[in-house]
């Protein structure tokens, strides 16, 4: 157990909570950090709904108690007590201004041995680190959704990211059950270049009236042995956050492949967002 190790996971969103909620089940004391106080209020929510759904689908995920967990857990909207901590899981929104204005924050009022673990689906870990006085210091993380039943994780070396902070990052990711796979940068690395072209051929098929939704996650599962097909897997990730991925691919690569499906722009336009919204592909 970490019962002397506090980690910050800063942004309150569905992947901070269930990262939060991971971490905590292993023992650590986690600082959840985020601007919106609404957010903070509805995470305490999202963390126990998370652990519900764990525990449904893997019974040991119970043995610790879910007052226990939430013990460990201090939601805030400011920086207090984060300046004096080692690891920093940087998780605000898939937007590149964004992550870029939040990391230059934290370099201001962290201890210069801080490491700094970017939590992204497709931006780059070295364009990302080169706004840090420390890049070396810098790694990504892509953890996979559900955080806390997925024990994969992509980690990602930055052009400048040292031999120490991988190694450092690797046995922490290790500590609470994870196997990492580190591999170097490019945007999407290695899951969503590949995950994303098949999100997004799956919703043309259903544009072009070949199948609908349901029958081309059917064949996907049944004929491919997919624990979820590519559509319900959109609809859990975000459609918006699937349409803002591709547009990241596509405008680092300029390959039409990229190319984002129209029927996912409408949707995410119409408020569809998937799960998070009530509706996606499916209904919840």
């Amino acid at each position: 157990m970490n019962n002397d190790v506090t980690v910050a996971v800063i942004g309150a969103g569905v992947m901070g909570c269930a990262t939060a909620l991971d971490l905590a089940r292993h023992g650590y004391h986690v600082i959840v950090k985020d601007i919106d106080k609404q957010k903070l209020i509805e995470a305490q929510g999202l963390i126990k709904q998370e652990y519900r759904s764990a525990c449904f689908l893997k019974k040991s995920y119970g043995d610790v108690s879910l007052q226990d967990i939430m013990e460990r857990i201090t939601m805030q909207d400011h920086y207090e007590d984060i300046e004096r901590l080692d690891l920093i899981i940087e998780n605000v929104s898939e937007n590149v201004e964004t992550k870029t204005n939040e990391l230059r924050r934290l370099a201001g009022i962290c201890k210069e041995t801080a490491l700094y673990l970017i939590n992204t689906s497709c931006i780059s870990i070295t364009k990302l680190a080169s706004q840090l006085p420390h890049p070396d210091r810098v790694i990504g993380i892509h953890l996979m959704n559900p955080v806390p039943l997925k024990t994969m994780v992509e980690v990602i070396r930055g052009f400048h990211t040292s031999a120490q902070t991988e190694q450092a990052v690797v046995q922490f990711l290790q500590s609470f059950g994870k196997e990492p796979v580190v591999i170097d940068d490019l945007p999407g690395f290695v899951s969503n270049r590949l995950s994303h072209l098949l999100m997004n051929e799956a919703a043309f098929i259903v544009q072009d009236g070949i199948a609908t939704a349901d029958q081309v996650d059917r064949i996907m599962k049944e004929g491919f042995h997919y624990k979820m097909g590519p559509l319900e897997t959109a609809d859990l990730i975000g459609l918006d956050t699937v349409v803002h991925s591709l547009k990241v691919l596509y405008d680092s690569y300029q390959d039409p492949k990229f190319r984002c499906c129209p029927l996912l722009q409408k949707m995410v336009d119409a408020g569809l967002h998937g799960r998070k919204s009530g509706q996606g592909f499916y209904s919840y």
